[in-house]
């Protein structure tokens, strides 16, 4: 048998989960676009691979009092210098696996897995 507080406890779950789901809607209806962060900083790529599924949007964000230049190897994209806080995004459509390194300091690599 169910008492009052299991059933509300219940509902308000419900509750809290449908306005997480409306909330991560857009204006025109559609599902939210993930969008995933990496930090430069240490002259090193925080995480250094990272997995995101297909239409993520990935932006780097320099850390370093250094500037750097995120580039994937095939050329796919190449963002400016970046001075320390600004960033650079990419949104990533189709599976597979990216590399990129900063083309000033060629030994900084990194990957992203798009599934």
């Amino acid at each position: 048998m169910l008492n009052t507080r299991t059933v509300l406890f219940a509902l308000g779950s419900l509750a809290l989960t449908l306005a997480l789901v409306l909330h991560s809607r857009t204006a025109t209806g559609q599902a939210a676009q993930p969008t995933t962060e990496i930090k430069v900083d240490n002259f090193t790529f925080s995480p250094e691979t990272l997995t995101v599924p297909a239409n993520s949007t990935v932006t780097w964000t320099n850390k370093d009092d250094v500037p750097h230049v995120i580039a994937s190897t095939d050329g796919l994209f190449r963002s400016k210098g970046l001075d320390t806080d600004d960033h650079y995004s990419f949104k990533f459509t189709k599976p597979g696996t990216y590399n990129y390194f900063c083309s000033i300091h060629p030994k900084m690599t990194g990957k992203i897995v798009v599934q």
